[in-house]
């Protein structure tokens, strides 16, 4: 059975009408209902008081009085209970207890049927647990407040669209970051290819250009882009976001894990975008979808009046957040490059398929770099250890002092640093060096400079001075001659000393008192008969 609705307006007009005085026949034609209804009407208004002439004339229909009227003409609605809820009811405090252990309603009911002899439908279960009990009810929805305008705005990631075949036939699908500031809505989307940290900062930074300013907080999900490990209070951020961040001068609050809620401004605009902005287009480039995604935010989106700020965005976001904006970066950001490279046995560590010297202390460890268009710059636990300049991928720059000086010569073929060292023993050593190194090819003589200071080291510089001079005076270029002639060479005697008062005898070596010795000392004294035979002999 149907039932029509009473309302407020039609009572009031019915009742207002009969307390001037008018007919049932005239108040129903005038109204346009029956006149059964407008007894039905003037039957419970007597009920409440009510009669022709009252002394409050309108007044009298206060609107507690319509409100007991309308409860008393609606009928109640909804189908009554049947024998099934009745049952629920009986077996009540049953079913509290296995709610609050946790038990599902199936079983629930499986267990009515077994244990109890209960026989009841499972939807009649489910009407009286959440009619009843309150099951299955959910937290209401509290609205959160959209802020300081040019505070906050939120961010988020996804696929959007894709590109026009290439010339094999395959299309190429491409996301976008989307930008959407939470009191105008005003919503800025910036394609790309892959999500990265670079491209989320190539985003930040087209997003302030068009929004000719920096918020003070922006609000992304957990991207790992963004947010290495995502935690509700402590979250750590990725290194190269966090430095931009700094010097852009905004804060990153990233949202909790698996709570939409957080940046519902945003959240659905990753569909809305793909459906409204990017289906059925003929896109031809990443460039080209840039541009499209430009007008299309400005001119039609931005246009648009928004069904919940009931204003046009754009205009919106002019009058409202664009005042309230940081001023826009005007230098370009250099995008660094955050790693931990390692630092292998020849003392090179890789940073973007680079290599770049340190110290002989770092060898076999990790340091954490960072890699700037200029600069490569290495960190022990945050202390600055090195700075290298930045050079190509697949290049090196080895700093010379991060190696002893013997080995950076060989290594880099410093034949100025031989013709030192071999001076370093004499005049004629060093110019002997320089004649060895006489060459076209010159670095392929210095192993015979190695051997030549391994001469000074064994026959002393004093000798090698003096065998080289000879050998350069008759062009003996040679270090195995040269050798020879050291081998051959006469070695000089040293002087006797001469005779007088002032003679020194030196200590001898192993001289020890008597004391240390286990026999006893005893000093040889002349035999008398050795000395007689000597005499007679004589």
């Amino acid at each position: 059975m149907a039932f029509r609705e009473v309302t407020m307006l039609e009572i009031r007009e019915v009742l207002r009408r009969w307390l001037r005085g008018q007919s049932k026949s005239e108040i129903a034609r005038q109204c346009g209902i029956a006149r059964g209804t407008v007894r039905s009407y003037i039957k419970a208004g007597e009920a409440c008081g009510l009669a022709p002439g009252h002394s409050a004339g309108d007044g009298a229909l206060r609107e507690e009085v319509l409100v007991e009227l309308a409860g008393k003409l609606q009928p109640e609605r909804g189908r009554p209970h049947g024998d099934g809820w009745q049952v629920c009811q009986e077996h009540r405090p049953y079913i509290v207890e296995h709610i609050a252990g946790g038990v599902c309603l199936s079983k629930i009911r499986k267990l009515l049927r077994r244990q109890r002899g209960a026989l009841v439908s499972y939807a009649t279960l489910w009407r009286f647990a959440t009619a009843e009990l309150g099951l299955g009810g959910g937290e209401p929805t509290v609205l959160l407040a959209d802020g300081e305008p040019g505070k906050e705005v939120q961010l988020d990631t996804g696929w959007v669209g894709l590109l026009c075949p290439d010339l094999c036939g395959r299309r190429r699908r491409f996301r976008a970051w989307i930008f959407t500031p939470v009191v105008s809505r005003y919503r800025f989307v910036y394609p790309v290819f892959g999500e990265t940290t670079q491209t989320a900062i190539e985003a930040c930074e087209a997003a302030w250009r068009f929004y000719g300013g920096v918020f003070d907080v922006l609000i992304p999900d957990n991207t790992k882009t963004i947010v290495q490990t995502p935690d509700p209070l402590k979250p750590v951020f990725n290194a190269t976001f966090l430095e931009y961040s700094q010097a852009r001068g905004f804060v990153i609050d990233p949202t909790r894990v698996r709570k939409p809620k957080d940046k519902a401004r945003v959240e659905n605009a990753v569909r809305s975008t793909r459906r409204d902005c990017f289906d059925g287009e003929r896109l031809l480039d990443l460039d080209h979808a840039r541009a499209h995604a430009l007008s299309w935010y400005r001119e039609e989106y931005g246009l648009t009046r928004h069904r919940t700020t009931r204003r046009l965005p754009r205009e919106h976001f002019e009058a409202v957040e664009r005042p309230c904006l940081h001023s826009e970066p005007a230098d370009e950001y250099d995008v660094p490059l955050w790693c931990t490279p390692k630092v292998h046995r020849d003392q090179h560590a890789q940073v973007a398929s680079s290599l770049y010297s340190l110290p002989p202390r770092f060898k076999g460890r990790r340091l954490q770099a960072r890699a700037d268009r200029a600069s490569v710059r290495f960190y022990d636990a945050g202390e600055l250890v090195k700075v290298h300049p930045r050079v190509g991928p697949g290049q090196r720059h080895t700093d010379p002092a991060d190696f002893p000086p013997e080995k950076m010569a060989y290594a880099l073929r410093d034949v100025d640093f031989l013709v030192r060292r071999a001076a370093e023993h004499g005049e004629a050593v060093g110019r002997y060096a320089s004649a060895l190194l006489d060459s076209r090819l010159p670095w392929t003589r210095m192993r015979a400079v190695y051997a030549l200071i391994g001469l000074a080291k064994r026959y002393g510089s004093a000798r090698l001075e003096q065998a080289c001079a000879t050998a350069l005076s008759v062009e003996l270029i040679d270090v195995y001659r040269l050798r020879r002639l050291l081998e051959l060479a006469p070695t000089q005697k040293p002087s006797a000393p001469s005779g007088g008062a002032d003679k020194v005898v030196p200590i001898a070596r192993f001289l020890r008192p008597a004391k240390q010795f286990a026999l006893p000392f005893t000093p040889s004294t002349p035999n008398k008969d050795d000395d007689t035979k000597g005499e007679n002999q004589a």
